[in-house]
C-alpha cells in the first residue's frame, strides 16, 4: 500500500470523516421557530442546523404535522425531531439533548372571560384546546380532571376559542403572538393571555433511540450549542430572528 493510499484510508476512517453522515431532521410547522417559508427555516431550525453542521454532520430537513413527525421518528423515517419538549414517555423511543431554547407556555382566553388561574384546579370547569401529542407540563398532561379538547394546531385552537367552542387555548407565547399578528390577525383583538404562564419548557432535539450513535449526536450537538454561545453566533442568530 502506498503512503498516499494509507493516508486516504486513515482519513476515511477518522472520526471527523465518519461524523459527516447525513441526519434526517423533522419538525412540525411552528413559526417563528420552525417554518420553511422563513429565513433560516425559523429560529429553532436555524440554530439546530448550525449546531449540527459545526458538530460535523450534514442534514436534510422536512416539515410534517406533529403526530406524523413523532410517528416517523419512532419507525425510523427520521433521525432527529428538532423541536421537542421533554416528557418521560418520549425517552422510550428518543434521546434528548440539553435544551437549546426556552418556551413560555401561556393560556389564552376571550377578552372579558375573567378566568382566574393560580393552580390547575382553578381550570377544572373550563374546556381547554390543546394540540394532540404535545407535552405541555407533567402536571398538566397527567391531570385527569382538566377538560382537554385535542386539536391539530394552535390556529385551530385559537379559532375554536374565538367561536366560543372552548374557553381556553394553550401555546408558546412567541408562537401565539406571531400567529395573532399574521394568520389570526382578524381575531387578535378579541383574545388575551392569562397573566400567569403554565410553565417554561426547555426546547430540545430528540434523536431516535434506535440510531446507533444517538448519545454521541446529543453530546456533540450540546457541545456545538455551547461553542456557539461562547463565540457569539448563538446571540447573533437570536438577533437575526428577533421580533
Amino acid at each position: 500500500m502506498t503512503v498516499v493510499r494509507a493516508w486516504l484510508l486513515l482519513l476515511l476512517l477518522s472520526p471527523a470523516s465518519a461524523s459527516a453522515e447525513l441526519l434526517r431532521l423533522v419538525a412540525d410547522p411552528w413559526p417563528p421557530f420552525n417554518d420553511q417559508r422563513l429565513p433560516g427555516k425559523g429560529l429553532a431550525s436555524d440554530l439546530v442546523e448550525q449546531a449540527l453542521a459545526r458538530a460535523g454532520y450534514t442534514t436534510s430537513y422536512v416539515e410534517v404535522p406533529w403526530e406524523r413527525a413523532v410517528l416517523g421518528l419512532k419507525r425510523g423515517d427520521y433521525d432527529v425531531l428538532i423541536n421537542a419538549w421533554y416528557s418521560a414517555d418520549r425517552t422510550e423511543y428518543g434521546y434528548f439533548s440539553q435544551p437549546y431554547l426556552v418556551n413560555r407556555i401561556r393560556f389564552m382566553q376571550r377578552k372579558g372571560s375573567n378566568i382566574r388561574f393560580e393552580t390547575l384546579a382553578d381550570l377544572y370547569s373550563h374546556s381547554i384546546a390543546v394540540v394532540r401529542g404535545y407535552a405541555y407540563s407533567k402536571e398538566f398532561d397527567s391531570d385527569p380532571q382538566l377538560l382537554k379538547v385535542g386539536v391539530g394546531s394552535f390556529e385551530i385552537a385559537a379559532r375554536m376559542l374565538h367561536a366560543g367552542r372552548v374557553q381556553l387555548a394553550l401555546e408558546d407565547e412567541l408562537v401565539a403572538r406571531y400567529m395573532l399578528g399574521r394568520t389570526l390577525s382578524s381575531i387578535r383583538d378579541e383574545l388575551e393571555f392569562l397573566p400567569l404562564p403554565l410553565s417554561e419548557n426547555g426546547l430540545h432535539i430528540l434523536i431516535r433511540r434506535s440510531h446507533p450513535q444517538h448519545r454521541d449526536i446529543a453530546r456533540r450537538f450540546d457541545a456545538a450549542i455551547q461553542s456557539m454561545s461562547e463565540d457569539g453566533s448563538y446571540a447573533a442568530t437570536l438577533k437575526r430572528h428577533g421580533p
